[in-house]
């Protein structure tokens, strides 16, 4: 899979996202919220021809590791949007794990900072 492919699997999480929360179904809303920011995060560790094994890492930490060692931190993307990244998997481990469900507001904002993560992917590395 290549990057503009990553990406298109990263905008249909996204949209999925708006329509689980829509629905009412917060922890599912997170869960593809978060999977949009993964799949935006790989898509742009792509176009940044950051090493195969990079990408591809095994975990999930690993990824976002990456994402911060070769984007956030050489400047090229905002460690604000590093934080984004952060921060929803966190909720995606709450929604997914704990059994705990979330708050609608903390999934809506979630749904936010995914479309705006995957834009700013989109825009930054002509995706």
């Amino acid at each position: 899979m290549n990057g503009r492919e990553m990406m298109g699997k990263a905008m249909r999480a996204a949209q999925s996202a708006e329509l689980l929360l829509e629905a009412g179904d917060v922890d599912g809303a997170c869960n593809r919220a978060y999977y949009a920011m993964f799949d935006a995060a790989r898509a742009a560790l792509m176009a940044a021809d950051v090493p195969a094994r990079t990408q591809t890492t095994r975990t999930h930490g690993g990824l976002i590791s990456a994402f911060g060692l070769h984007l956030v931190k050489p400047g090229k993307i905002s460690s604000e949007l590093g934080r984004i990244l952060n921060r929803a998997q966190e909720f995606r481990l709450v929604a997914d794990y704990t059994g705990d469900s979330l708050e609608e507001g903390d999934a809506v904002q979630i749904v936010e900072d995914a479309k705006r993560f995957v834009l700013a992917m989109q825009d930054r590395f002509n995706l």
